[in-house]
């Protein structure tokens, strides 16, 4: 009886985020905070999973993961990898599934797409998430090649490559100190390439030069909230009925708090510490924002990933989560917010318990509620009626 209840309680292996070419890239945003990662893996210029671990971490995966699982391939950038490295993906999946549903999705900043990509994300059901900012003055102001140029005219023209061949696409932006400044007009070009998928991720990340400020590119706690508010207002006014026509997923996860279910989005669980990050060479974490030694778990190649997701350090990780300040424990938004991501906690000098984004989550949430909760309302009336 015991071992039964025990085993219910441990965690099933989900999703898994995969770093296949590490830290490496062929862009220089100015932003980006894994590249540095490249400190971690000084002992090899280039960094790329070789087949075997490929093979041992998908096998695991399969054999030990839930009956549905999510494979995400991030970076770096993941195509540099090439096409025949997830065409061997595909193959192992198929070799250890066990009848399991799988997705994968690739983040990738589109620069080496072509019609062979195109060709094989469409055969194989890959779901692209594509980083891109906005128009061309947004992008380009950090998303930058490593020459210095601009990344824009290419990976709109790779995107509408994507679309043409039928291709699932997704968006995700940056929100910068600059793209901030732009929320309607960044909203409408999305839309207006048919990218109605959305996801907004808000940039603060510590000044190498003074560790006790933010980064001169990371967004303001008050010009983010005011971000939010009128993203929300443009989202809502794109409704049809009670239908939404865009999906921005901040928004999508949001209201899953007000409906009393699980948020597909982590920053908005209970606790952290729910799925694993692997990167290039085997090396597993919980999370890619604490991709450092201090929170390595293990290795693929000679550790279980199911016992790396329950163990006692990832549990540890996990557990930071509900380590609020008393302000947040005392807040009425806490239920909807949860405290926020804990990278944004830490990276705090004032106070490490409480997000960077604490004053844009409560400018939001005072501006939004009110539909917020009648969207509720409707829905489970709608339930109701089933």
């Amino acid at each position: 009886m015991y071992g039964k209840q025990y085993n219910h309680l441990r965690k099933q292996i989900n999703s898994i985020l995969i770093k296949p070419s590490g830290p490496d890239c062929n862009m220089a945003c100015k932003y980006c905070f894994y590249l540095d990662k490249k400190d971690l893996f000084a002992n090899a210029y280039i960094h790329r999973m070789n087949e075997k671990i490929l093979e041992e971490l998908i096998k695991q995966v399969m054999m030990q993961g839930s009956g549905c699982i999510s494979f995400g391939w991030q970076g770096g950038e993941p195509t540099l990898m090439g096409v025949p490295f997830f065409e061997k993906v595909v193959k192992l999946q198929q070799q250890y599934g066990r009848c399991q549903t799988v997705g994968n999705g690739l983040q990738t900043n589109g620069i080496l797409l072509d019609e062979e990509w195109a060709k094989f994300l469409r055969k194989n059901n890959f779901l692209v998430g594509i980083s891109l900012d906005g128009p061309k003055h947004i992008n380009d102001y950090y998303r930058l090649m490593q020459g210095g140029q601009g990344s824009w005219d290419r990976v709109i023209d790779n995107t509408k490559l994507l679309l043409d061949n039928g291709v699932a696409v997704n968006t995700l932006s940056v929100i910068s100190d600059y793209s901030v400044n732009f929320p309607e007009e960044i909203y409408e070009f999305h839309k207006s390439l048919d990218l109605n998928f959305m996801q907004f991720i808000p940039i603060v990340e510590t000044d190498p030069e003074d560790h006790t400020k933010a980064a001169p590119f990371s967004v303001s706690p008050e010009k983010y909230g005011s971000f939010l508010c009128k993203l929300f207002d443009l989202w809502r006014n794109d409704f049809c009925g009670d239908s939404p026509m865009t999906s921005i997923r901040y928004f999508d996860s949001v209201f899953y708090t007000y409906v009393g279910l699980e948020p597909p989005e982590c920053t908005l669980l209970k606790k952290c510490g729910v799925y694993l990050v692997i990167e290039h060479n085997g090396d597993v974490y919980p999370c890619d924002f604490f991709v450092e030694p201090k929170w390595k778990l293990g290795n693929v190649m000679n550790s279980s990933l199911i016992e790396l997701l329950n163990s006692e350090r990832q549990n540890a990780f996990g557990e930071q989560k509900a380590n609020l300040s008393d302000s947040c424990k005392g807040c009425k938004w806490l239920s909807h917010c949860l405290g926020g991501c804990i990278k944004d906690r830490i990276r705090d000098p004032m106070d490490n318990n409480t997000t960077h984004f604490c004053i844009s989550y409560k400018v939001f949430f005072k501006h939004a509620n009110k539909q917020l909760r009648e969207m509720a309302e409707n829905w489970k009336r709608k339930q109701n009626q089933i």
